[in-house]
C-alpha cells in the first residue's frame, strides 16, 4: 500500500511554520484528498502535472467486450488465406456434387438467379463504393459481399469448365478448360482482388457469354457459328447495359468506365468469338460418353450391341505393357464405336469420322476423306450410339477424329496398330453395349443380370 501525499507536502511537522501560506484555492477547482490511498499493481501510473489528482477509476480498462461478431471478424482477418481457400472449393465441390445434364431446367435457372445476384452485387458496389454508407436495408449484409461476389463466381465458373472438359478434345480445348479453372483460382488471390472491377468485369463477362453458350443450344435445338455469335451478342449487350447505368452514376468519370467496364468487358466478348473460330472452345452442348476400339462391333438385338476386341496385355507382365492396342491379323479392320449425348429435342446433326495415320515420312495424315453421319438426341444420358471402321489398316500409330459438319473437334481417340504374332486362332473379349448403360458390360456380367431380370415361370395351383 503506497500513501499517496500532496505534492511537495511537508513531511516534518516542524517545518510547517516556515512553508508561506497557500493562496486561495477556487470553489470550482477540485482538491485533493491528502489522506486518499491508492492500491498500486503492476499498472504504471501516467504522468500529470503537479496538482492534478488521479482518479482510481481511470486506471481501469474500460475497453468494449468484443461481441461474437467481433470474434469472428477477427478469426477471419487472422485465417484470410484459409477463408479464400475455403470459398474456392467449397464452391467446386458444390457444383461437382450438384453438375447434372447441360439441359437441366434446375441447373440453368439456379445458375441463371447466381448471375443475377452477382450482377446486382457488383453493381451496388459501383454505386456505393468504399466510403460511402449503403442503403439501410445492406447495412448488416454488406461486410459479406466479398464473400458472396467470390463464392458465385467460383460456382459459375466451376459449372462451366465441368461442361466444357465433357465437351473438349484434343490439346487447345483442354488449354481453354485450363484457362478457365486458372481464373477459378486467381479469383481467391489477393493479388486479383486488388485489381478490383477490372478482373470482375473480366469474370463476369466471361461468365455471362459462357451462360447463352450453354442455354442457346437447348433453347433453340441446335448449334453452330450463328448460335455462338448470337450468345456473344447477349453478352455484350449486357456489358453495354451495364456501362450506360455506370456512366449515369459518374457522369463526369468517362475513363474510369472505359477503363474498367467497356474494354475488360467487351475484349472478353471479342477474345470468345476469336477462340471459337480457331476451334480452342468446344463445341457445347454435345459429348462423347464413351468411345473405344474393337475388333469387331455387332448389333445382335434392337438396343443390344456386342464390342469384341483383343489385348494381349496383362498387367502383371510388364514386358507386355508396350504392346499395340490393336493387334491385327490378314483382314482385320478397326472399328470406331461411340456414344454421343445431345440435349433432348435436339434436332438431327451432321458428325464426321476422320482417321489419321502417322507416315513415317509425310507424319499425320488423313486417311480418306471421311465418314460422314446423321445423328440424332435419343433423350438418354448416354446418348446416341454409332460405329465407323475403315480399311488397309497398317502398322504404326493411328488417330481417330470425330467433329462437327463446321470441323470442330468433338472427340478423338488414339491407338497404335501391329501384327499379331501368333498363328492360333483368337478367343475375343467380348463386351456388351446396351442402351441405358454408359460404359460396355463384359459379356457374363450382361447374361447374369439379363437372367436375374427375368421372374421365373409360376405353375398354377390345382384347385
Amino acid at each position: 500500500m503506497v500513501t499517496a501525499n500532496r505534492h511537495n507536502a511537508p513531511q516534518n511537522p516542524d517545518e510547517a511554520a516556515d512553508v508561506p501560506a497557500t493562496p486561495a484555492v477556487d470553489a470550482n477547482v477540485p482538491v485533493a484528498d491528502t489522506n486518499a490511498a491508492v492500491a498500486l499493481t503492476d499498472t504504471v501510473l501516467p504522468a500529470h502535472a503537479p496538482g492534478v489528482t488521479v482518479d482510481p477509476d481511470d486506471l481501469v480498462d474500460t475497453a468494449k467486450t468484443p461481441t461474437l461478431l467481433d470474434k469472428v471478424q477477427q478469426f477471419r482477418a487472422r485465417h484470410e488465406k484459409w477463408e479464400m481457400a475455403l470459398f474456392f472449393f467449397g464452391g467446386f465441390l458444390y457444383d461437382v456434387i450438384t453438375i447434372s445434364r447441360i439441359d437441366d431446367t434446375l441447373t440453368l435457372v439456379q445458375n441463371f438467379g447466381y448471375l443475377l445476384v452477382l450482377t446486382g452485387l457488383l453493381l451496388m458496389e459501383q454505386r456505393y463504393p468504399d466510403g460511402v454508407e449503403p442503403p439501410k436495408f445492406l447495412v448488416k449484409v454488406w461486410r459479406w459481399r466479398e464473400d458472396a461476389i467470390h463464392f458465385l463466381f467460383g460456382s459459375l465458373l466451376s459449372a462451366f469448365m465441368l461442361l466444357l472438359f465433357k465437351s473438349s478434345s484434343g490439346a487447345l480445348p483442354y488449354l481453354f478448360v485450363g484457362g478457365i479453372f486458372a481464373l477459378l483460382a486467381a479469383n481467391e488471390l489477393p493479388v486479383f482482388r486488388k485489381l478490383g472491377p477490372v478482373m470482375r468485369m473480366v469474370l463476369l463477362s466471361l461468365s455471362v457469354t459462357m451462360y447463352f453458350v450453354c442455354l442457346l443450344p437447348v433453347a433453340l435445338g441446335r448449334m453452330g457459328f450463328w448460335v455462338f455469335l448470337l450468345a456473344v451478342a447477349l453478352g455484350s449487350a449486357s456489358i453495354f447495359g451495364m456501362m450506360r447505368l455506370i456512366a449515369r452514376w459518374r457522369p463526369d468519370d468517362r475513363r474510369y468506365v472505359l477503363r474498367n467496364v467497356a474494354i475488360p468487358g467487351f475484349g472478353v466478348q471479342a477474345a470468345l468469338l476469336g477462340l471459337y473460330v480457331v476451334g480452342v472452345i468446344p463445341p457445347l452442348p454435345v459429348s462423347v460418353q464413351f468411345a473405344g476400339i474393337y475388333h469387331q462391333v455387332e448389333r445382335v438385338s434392337p438396343g443390344i450391341y456386342h464390342l469384341s476386341s483383343v489385348d494381349a496385355r496383362t498387367w502383371y507382365k510388364p514386358w507386355t505393357w508396350g504392346d499395340p492396342d490393336f493387334l491385327m491379323q490378314q483382314g482385320d479392320k478397326p472399328y470406331y464405336f461411340f456414344r454421343i449425348f445431345a440435349p433432348k429435342h435436339f434436332q438431327a446433326y451432321k458428325v464426321r469420322v476422320r482417321w489419321y495415320f502417322d507416315d513415317p515420312q509425310k507424319g499425320w495424315t488423313t486417311y480418306g476423306n471421311g465418314f460422314v453421319a446423321d445423328v440424332s438426341s435419343n433423350g438418354t444420358d448416354g446418348g446416341y450410339r454409332y460405329y465407323a471402321t475403315t480399311s488397309n489398316l497398317k502398322p504404326g500409330k493411328w488417330r481417330v477424329v470425330l467433329e462437327t459438319e463446321d470441323g470442330h473437334e468433338i472427340h478423338r481417340l488414339s491407338f497404335t496398330a501391329g501384327s499379331d504374332p501368333s498363328s492360333t486362332p483368337r478367343t475375343f473379349d467380348v463386351d456388351v453395349s446396351t442402351l441405358k448403360d454408359v460404359k460396355p458390360l463384359p459379356l457374363a456380367e450382361w447374361q447374369e443380370r439379363a437372367a436375374a431380370s427375368v421372374k421365373p415361370a409360376t405353375t398354377p395351383k390345382a384347385k
